[in-house]
């Protein structure tokens, strides 16, 4: 039951880029369209759940171990590097199409400040590794679901005739501040 609230409360409650906006550059970024969202949805998948299995070992392992805890950020930041390292020779080999299709915004999971922020998370709130895992799966599935569903509305907005002013970034804020809001109705759920 724990395990379910956890994901629950990572998902939707708290989600990480509509709760805690964490990863906004990537989320107005890469949402003009639904595949491009699905791709980059994945990938943050993979690299959160990975990077927080590794920042979690690195951090019992050896940080605290050795009193090295202040460079937690540094180590942190070494490791999530080099699995977006991974995750880009494996999308370019698999996937040349989607690999294109993300483009400059792949590198940009080095810095998504998402990814770097749940590993925070996970240590800070003294997480065990299931639960960190659990907490980075539904953090992540809250980060594509927010993406997708936000690259669905932004693509309908796109077939639109709206006023010259509101075109552009201005409709993109207006809309990802109104799903802030309606994922602000879960809040009482667990």
């Amino acid at each position: 039951m724990e395990y379910l609230v956890i994901l629950i409360s990572a998902l939707l409650v708290n989600n990480i880029v509509l709760s805690q906006f964490l990863g906004i550059c990537p989320f107005l970024g890469v949402s003009s369209r639904l595949s491009t969202a699905v791709g980059m949805g994945a990938a943050v998948v993979f690299v959160m759940t990975m990077a927080t299995i590794a920042t979690h070992l690195i951090q019992n392992l050896i940080l605290v171990p050795l009193g090295l805890t202040f460079l937690q950020t540094v180590a942190f930041i070494l490791v999530i590097a080099s699995l977006v390292q991974l995750v880009e020779i494996v999308l370019k080999k698999v996937s040349p199409a989607l690999y294109q299709a993300l483009g400059v915004f792949l590198p940009l999971i080095t810095t998504n400040c998402a990814i770097l922020g749940v590993a925070i998370l996970v240590v800070g709130r003294g997480y065990t590794l299931g639960q960190g895992v659990v907490f980075a799966i539904g953090s992540s599935l809250g980060f594509m679901l927010a993406l997708y569903i936000f690259a669905g509305i932004r693509e309908k907005l796109a077939l639109l005739d709206i006023p010259k002013a509101m075109k552009g970034a201005p409709i993109s804020l207006v809309t990802a501040g109104l799903l802030a809001l309606a994922f602000g109705g879960f809040a009482g759920l667990v």
